[in-house]
């Protein structure tokens, strides 16, 4: 099983020595595109009043932005899943899974940023700014530079089931395979109203479940009799390949 998640925009800083090896990721064949987009950044990160356009940041934003992505080829790294931080990142709290969870994590999850495509939970990346909407100057449109090599690789990683966790904007960056089974999860009430902000949460907090109990899920019918025995609420929904994950708003983290 594949898991794909979406990235955060919010970054934990630092980590160590760099440069960070993009030959040594998941989805290796990938390496041409995130060597394309990461020395566009670089280039762009050159003239700070380009960068805060085309990346939409304000002026608060902008000195964290630059910096980050003028050191894209040789500042520090840190495990993808405790680069990202943020609601989704903050539920998943993989810093305190023990080490069989955060291996399992490494072997199943595919967080899809921007710059580099989906990346292993536990490839060592840089921290960087660009979201999926961004057109960076040098570059095609990133759903145009990135969709079919994205899609590509997963049919050839042979994942036999993809739970597709992805915000529609990530969607759009890598499309699943036509022929591989898999399964998009929608977050809804117990009204069936979608969620927008606390689909993050719920969506942390299945990732961590499954990579604490570990399940050998290989389709939708496995991963709805899993979640059955688990209590989860995950439900079939009108749309096919389309799986609802019930859940209430959570009122404590925001």
């Amino acid at each position: 099983m594949m898991i794909l998640l979406p990235p955060s925009e919010t970054k934990r800083p630092g980590g160590r020595s760099g440069p960070a090896d993009l030959s040594a990721w998941a989805l290796p064949a990938l390496l041409p595109e995130r060597e394309q987009v990461r020395d566009a950044l670089v280039a762009l990160a050159a003239d700070a009043e380009a960068t805060r356009r085309v990346l939409k940041l304000s002026e608060k934003q902008l000195g964290d932005a630059v910096h980050d992505n003028a050191i894209l080829a040789h500042g520090p790294v840190m495990p993808a899943v405790d680069r990202y931080t943020g609601v989704l990142f903050d539920a998943l709290d993989a810093a305190s899974l023990d080490g069989y969870a955060r291996r399992w994590l490494g072997a199943h999850v595919r967080i899809h940023s921007a710059p580099f495509g989906p990346v292993g939970a536990l490839d060592p990346i840089p921290s960087y700014r660009l979201g999926a909407a961004a057109s960076v100057p040098g570059l095609p449109p990133l759903r145009r530079f990135w969709a079919d090599a994205v899609t590509a690789q997963i049919a050839a990683a042979d994942p036999g089931f993809v739970l597709d966790l992805r915000s529609e904007a990530y969607v759009d960056l890598g499309p699943i395979p036509a022929g591989v089974r898999s399964t998009y999860v929608r977050v809804v009430t117990h009204q069936g109203k979608a969620l927008n902000h606390f689909n993050k949460h719920a969506k942390g907090a299945l990732v961590r479940r499954l990579a604490q109990e570990r399940p050998r899920i290989g389709s939708p019918r496995t991963l709805l009799s899993w979640a059955s025995r688990t209590g989860l609420g995950l439900r079939p929904a009108e749309e096919a390949g389309v799986v609802e994950l019930v859940t209430d708003q959570p009122t404590a983290r925001k």
